[in-house]
């Protein structure tokens, strides 16, 4: 049988850790500042970069086959219109 496994430079995954770790930091370092509201946004955009990066290096998206990636581009997309919704349904939440 044959393996469809490329082989991921060390290189790859040190850099891959390592921005993983500064996102994490600087998560962290938003966590406790004061921003109100944007908070949220903030964290919402650096899980997303921490996302892109996952798939990027680990789900192979940067050499893979054009088939893998549209079906992780789907994925993608469905995770927003799911953020939209769930954001939609708390702006009707509000207090007016």
């Amino acid at each position: 049988m044959i393996s469809s496994r490329r082989w991921v430079p060390a290189r790859a995954l040190v850099l891959a850790w390592l921005g993983l770790m500064a996102l994490l930091a600087i998560t962290v370092m938003a966590a406790y500042q004061p921003l109100g509201a944007a908070n949220a946004i903030i964290a919402v955009v650096i899980a997303s970069f921490k996302g892109l990066l996952i798939a990027a290096v680990f789900m192979d998206l940067r050499t893979g086959n054009p088939l893998r990636i549209v079906f992780a581009g789907a994925g993608f997309f469905w995770l927003a219109i799911m953020l939209w919704l769930a954001f939609a349904d708390y702006l009707t939440r509000l207090p007016h």
